[in-house]
């Protein structure tokens, strides 16, 4: 789905045959793939990680601008629904301008949101800033680490997958506490302004997303412009011509001042010759550029509206349905726990060790144990992601019925550990819809997460402000969560049901 010309390595020219054939890469699943990991694992840290910390930066905005609740949630929700739901449209900027470009673009992009954020003077200032603007930096950044991991990976890509993921984990364990140092330290505005400094390392990180080359040139995967040689003018070899023809005849009453005007006339021949080069190599970059935009959204448009087969299966429709309530089940906990923990006079015991702290540590554990079970023989992968779910929707529940440090913090791990079945989600998908389909149905279902997100937290400060508390925001979530998951479990048993009576049916006729 994501091809370009950067990624492919050859390049566009006007007779498909001269296209290069692409060759094995002695980089796949080794040398410069595990940089791509790593480039991959920063990039979750400085993304991912600050946004599930927003809920630090969240308690700051309510002081500051004494807003509503569901009115400032939707500074965060906005930044991480807006890094999901650009998802599928980050595929064209990728076809066009290639990974490595677009990640160094979105960096500069979500750099740009955190520093003009820190100037904020109102809350709707920031739904530009930070929700709209350093939210699309951060699509454009994420969506090509994942991508570049998937590409340098053939045996291992499961395992470098899983361990690029892991800075989810890891990033909302540091930013959280970066961001409560930086916030007691210089006030939540330098925060933000030193954060922006700190997002400029995605740049860092897309310029590591070196594409694919084939052949022995793989140390120079950009290509280089071809050297044009000199060519003259049809003029200049006209006028040539005519010259050597008079000095052939060698008489004549023009010889004396001909050759009296050559250096003047090659000094102007140089001259058009420059211009004719130049106009060739603009000519030339513009064509280039032309044909790879409209390759790319070519591709683009068939990898999403060419694939109206997906919606056909039911239980791909259900998938997308339960999509649409179990990310913000998972959201709505690091937007709002740190309120809720001064709701409860927790904050001292909050700070020496934040409950998001616990989610985040627990999910990297969860995310590497579940992979391991799921791999294993006899056990089904997707029994391991339903029970998942199951936890998680129990553990949302009884997390309003937890009032001490303690209780909140057993939720939190079962939270953590449970959400862990985000890295089977790409497995379950690849069952529902097969390989070929994989990369246009996971695009889809992220979309419904960023949904979920920028709904979710939101949804949960509106019940806040009419109730005055967030427990029935997590039974409401909790229970559209339930019926989710129950669709998931319905429509196996409707096809069982409806492929009985087709047999019956075909059974009776015969």
């Amino acid at each position: 789905m994501y091809t370009s010309h950067e990624d492919v390595g050859y390049d566009f020219e006007d007779d498909p045959k001269d296209k290069k054939t692409l060759k094995p890469h002695p980089n796949i699943d080794g040398g410069w793939a595990w940089m791509m990991v790593l480039s991959s694992f920063f990039v979750h840290i400085l993304i991912m990680g600050s946004q599930m910390a927003l809920g630090v930066l969240n308690v700051e905005w309510l002081e500051e601008f004494h807003q509503s609740r569901g009115l400032t949630a939707w500074v965060s929700s906005l930044s991480m629904g807006v890094t999901l739901i650009v998802g599928p449209f980050i595929g064209l900027f990728i076809n066009t301008c290639g990974c490595r470009q677009t990640a160094i673009i979105g960096g500069l992009l979500n750099s740009l949101g955190w520093v003009l954020s820190a100037y904020a003077g109102n809350v709707h200032y920031l739904f530009i800033t930070f929700g709209v603007a350093a939210g699309f930096g951060s699509g454009m950044a994420y969506l090509p680490a994942v991508v570049m991991v998937g590409r340098y990976f053939q045996k291992r890509r499961a395992l470098a997958q899983g361990l690029s993921t892991t800075g989810t984990g890891f990033g909302t364990f540091l930013m959280t506490v970066l961001l409560k140092y930086l916030c007691a330290e210089y006030g939540w505005r330098n925060a933000m302004f030193i954060q922006g400094a700190v997002s400029l390392n995605l740049c860092v990180c897309g310029a590591l997303m070196r594409p694919l080359s084939p052949g022995t040139d793989g140390d120079d995967p950009e290509g280089k412009e071809p050297h044009v040689l000199p060519a003259h003018s049809t003029e200049s070899v006209r006028s040539s011509g005519q010259l050597g023809g008079a000095e052939e005849k060698g008489g004549g009453p023009g010889t004396e001042d001909s050759l009296g005007d050559t250096p003047a006339q090659a000094c102007h021949e140089k001259a058009a010759h420059r211009k004719d080069v130049c106009a060739f190599r603009v000519l030339k970059t513009v064509s280039r550029l032309t044909v790879r935009v409209r390759k790319g959204f070519r591709d683009w448009y068939l990898g999403y509206f060419g694939t109206a087969s997906l919606f056909t299966n039911r239980m791909f429709v259900a998938f997308i349905f339960w999509a649409l309530f179990a990310y913000s089940s998972f959201v709505i906990p690091f937007i709002h726990l740190p309120e809720i923990v001064n709701l409860y006079n927790l904050s001292e015991q909050n700070d020496v060790f934040p409950l998001t702290s616990i989610i985040a540590i627990v999910h990297i554990f969860g995310k590497v144990i579940l992979g391991v079970v799921a791999d294993l023989p006899c056990i089904s992968v997707w029994n391991v992601f339903l029970m998942t779910n199951f936890t998680l929707v129990l553990s949302i529940f009884i997390l309003p019925l937890m009032h001490t440090y303690a209780g909140l913090a057993v939720i939190c791990a079962l939270i953590g550990f449970s959400s862990g079945y985000f890295s089977l989600m790409p497995v379950v998908t690849e069952d529902l819809v097969g390989i070929e389909h994989l990369a246009n149905a996971y695009g889809i279902i992220i979309c419904a997460n960023g949904i979920s997100a920028l709904l979710g937290p939101p949804f949960a400060g509106w019940i806040y402000d009419i109730t005055q508390k967030y427990d029935f925001s997590f039974y409401i979530c909790g229970l559209l969560y339930m019926v989710g998951i129950l669709f998931l479990l319905i429509q196996p048993c409707i096809q069982i049901i409806e492929q009985s009576r087709k047999k019956y049916m075909n059974g009776a006729n015969a």
